[in-house]
């Protein structure tokens, strides 16, 4: 039976996001053989944003977004080339930004010139503003355009030395066909309201991905359910929080039993955000997860 997969996510924007710290997360997720890391995607932040941001419960962006992001297809051929084993993926590309032939050239260079490392994760983005600033397809049209786009590049594969996979992100009702339609893993950001997918909420999620897949005549079983959410591990001694607690926030023994949750619920890879606030922190995250939490999970529940 294959192992439990773990990944991480690295910052976009804020104290976490310059360059020498992203390539010392990769090298130590490399060196800890966490299976995967991801980057994120933005090309350009217009100065007003009234779009509403699905992962707020107010609908509102948080922190500054005057810093800018690195464009993550050479981020992350950078990021291979700097590591070994650890796959790299997006966590997600909007795929109508960018010319679909170009952009599949792109990913089958890196995937062939990394070893097989890469990962598509793919969305259809949710900030208007951006596509009008890009000059790219219709905001409205973006779900149809990523569907077609994600077919063309498929298309296109069939004829590059390459099979990596791809994963397609969101938690609405369109996402969730696409994923059982057209992708190879369902990549879902959770715990961020008013998208929480929490387990009773994530399982019947997985359960409409799978459906979705039988009437496209593909094995539901062979399309890999993530989940990304944020990490915190309590320091050792701590005793356990007295009332609700925030999933994958607590102690070890907590952290555990709430991945065994998802697990049952058919994850197979998770990917972190790490909650920590610098360096020092997050490489000390990575680490203890490593070494006192994924030993206790590595296996599929029977």
């Amino acid at each position: 039976m294959a192992p439990m997969q773990f990944g991480f996510a690295l910052q976009g924007r804020g104290p976490l996001s310059k360059p020498e710290i992203l390539f010392k997360l990769a090298q130590k997720g490399d060196a800890l053989r966490y299976d995967s890391v991801f980057v994120t995607d933005h090309v350009v932040i217009p100065v007003e944003i009234e779009s509403a941001y699905p992962y707020s419960a107010n609908g509102r962006v948080a922190g500054d977004w005057k810093e800018g992001y690195l464009e993550p297809l050479p981020l992350m051929a950078h990021l291979a080339a700097l590591t070994k084993r650890i796959r790299i993926g997006t966590s997600v590309l909007i795929i109508p930004y960018r010319n679909p032939v170009v952009t599949a050239k792109m990913l089958a260079t890196m995937d062939v010139l990394s070893g097989g490392r890469i990962i598509l994760g793919a969305g259809v983005g949710w900030m208007e503003e951006e596509f009008q600033a890009l000059n790219a397809p219709s905001f409205k049209e973006r779900g149809r355009v990523t569907d077609e786009f994600i077919r063309l590049m498929r298309e296109l594969w069939t004829r590059e030395p390459v099979d990596f996979k791809v994963w397609t992100g969101g938690h609405t009702e369109p996402a969730l066909r696409r994923a059982g339609q057209v992708a190879d893993g369902w990549h879902p950001i959770g715990l961020r309201p008013p998208g929480l997918l929490e387990p009773k909420e994530y399982a019947q999620k997985v359960a409409l991905v799978r459906d979705w897949a039988r009437k496209a005549g593909r094995d539901p079983k062979a399309i890999t359910m993530s989940y990304r959410v944020p990490l915190e591990l309590r320091p050792r001694g701590a005793k356990p929080a007295d009332g609700d607690r925030t999933l994958f926030r607590g102690t070890v023994a907590e952290v555990v039993e709430d991945i065994r949750i998802y697990q049952r619920l058919g994850v197979t890879h998770f990917v972190w955000d790490l909650t920590a606030t610098d360096l020092k922190g997050a490489l000390a995250l990575l680490e203890r997860f490593a070494r006192e939490v994924r030993p206790k999970v590595q296996r599929l529940p029977r």
